[in-house]
């Protein structure tokens, strides 16, 4: 067996086993990130790619025939153009693009694959690009023209990431060395005809992207998971006021004389509004929207027990089969209800709304209270419900968060959550 058959023979199986272990990672992993699922998607397809390399390498040693070079050279030249395909997938998946841009790029991808494709399958007809005479591969003339496509998504990803200020310098470095070294291996591989140097330099890639990218992100990811419990316990400890259990235990109190069977729906709304806030805590996932909305229930109720008729509250429910984060809307109305409708001595309504469209959840919160006026409030140092910390978790929740007031005529908070 020569030198090279044995160089690709072990590039392949090296690669292939290196690969399986990236899919076996991610298929474990409990909590997928979503550019993750297009990341085992190209390391798995990779992995096929590198073992029908191998086969052919195994098969060309004993069966030389043109068609066989031809069918496998074909194949060949798809899955390389797949290959790029793939990873400019899963590189719109990773880095943060406006939509319409990444929609145009996705498009611009399909189109060009599926252009390079059909003179792929073209050239078994005409050898636009390559033929073979005695079972020995020939490159054409215009086989430059096959490289095109992989030539333009590269210089692409190669651009995009490097110009996205959202990524650190360890992924840019790890893309721009993808989009690099095959070429490098390209030239040497002209030089050193008959040994794989483009795939030993695709498994070389590969690696750099998963522990440049994926394991760093990782990271990121357990530091970004740590900010948010702090979070929750701030806004969490914020919620528990000392003066909104003093004056509801004296509510109840009050009541117990008064209305006994009240005073025990009171005792027990108040105790589950303590429940909700403390399990906020140990809480890291996504909770049903109805149990965020029994909460603001509960919450209600305890402050209706002060307020009485100051507090009219209408609930436009229209959906609930979503998740939130847990005690990120609450706060809102409690918001809602202390600095917008109690500012005024006859009170006012509460509206809180729940719909949805094709693409996103909605919340409203709507009240008539006083207003302010949002160009002097500084939400950044805003004390009354912990904004910044709300705003924070819908966001990483694949959300957004807006607020309209006006001075006199109330305050309207719409959360919108992507489907």
């Amino acid at each position: 067996m020569q030198n090279n058959v044995v160089f690709n023979i072990s590039v392949c199986i090296i690669g292939i086993l290196i690969f399986l272990v990236h899919i076996v990672n991610i298929i474990i992993k409990k909590d997928k990130r979503k550019d993750e699922n297009a990341l085992f998607v190209f390391i798995a397809f990779t992995a096929i790619h590198f073992a029908i390399y191998l086969a052919y390498v195994i098969i060309h040693e004993h069966y030389t025939t043109n068609n066989f070079v031809i069918s496998f050279y074909t194949l060949f030249y798809i899955f390389n153009n797949l290959e790029v395909y793939l990873l400019f997938i899963y590189m719109l998946e990773f880095v943060f693009l406006p939509k319409n841009i990444k929609n145009d790029l996705f498009v611009l991808n399909i189109i060009l694959f599926s252009i390079m494709t059909v003179l792929d399958i073209t050239n078994v007809f005409t050898g636009i690009f390559f033929s073979a005479e005695n079972g020995i591969y020939i490159r054409s003339k215009t086989m430059i023209i096959s490289q095109i496509y992989q030539f333009i998504m590269l210089v692409i990803v190669f651009f995009v990431t490097a110009t996205n200020k959202r990524l650190n310098i360890r992924a840019k470095i790890a893309f721009a060395l993808y989009c690099i070294l095959p070429l490098i291996a390209i030239i040497f591989q002209n030089i050193f005809k008959g040994y794989a140097i483009a795939y030993a330099s695709i498994i070389i890639a590969v690696e750099i992207l998963f522990f440049f990218i994926n394991v760093q992100k990782n990271i990121d990811l357990a530091k970004e998971e740590e900010k948010n419990r702090d979070a929750q316990i701030r806004l969490m400890l914020s919620q528990i006021q000392p003066h909104f259990i003093y004056n509801s235990l004296s509510s109840i109190s009050t009541l117990i004389e008064l209305d006994p069977p009240r005073a025990q729906k009171a005792l027990d709304d108040f105790t589950e509004y303590l429940r909700m806030n403390l399990s906020t805590i140990t809480e890291t996932r996504l909770i049903p929207f109805e149990y965020e909305l029994k909460h603001i229930k509960t919450y209600i109720e305890l402050e209706k027990i002060r307020f009485n008729d100051r507090i009219n509250v209408i609930f436009d429910i229209k959906t609930t089969n979503f998740n939130v984060s847990p005690l990120s809307i609450q706060p809102i109305v409690e918001n809602a209800i202390k600095h917008g409708i109690l500012k005024k001595i006859e009170g006012g309504t509460l509206t809180i709304k729940s719909y949805e469209d094709d693409l996103a959840y909605f919340i409203e919160i709507n009240d008539d209270g006083v207003g302010f006026d949002i160009n002097n409030i500084d939400f950044s140092n805003n004390k009354h419900f912990g904004l910044n910390n709300i705003k924070y978790r819908i966001e990483k929740t694949n959300g957004t968060f807006e607020i309209n007031s006006i001075p006199g005529n109330g305050t309207n908070v719409k959360v919108r959550l992507n489907k």
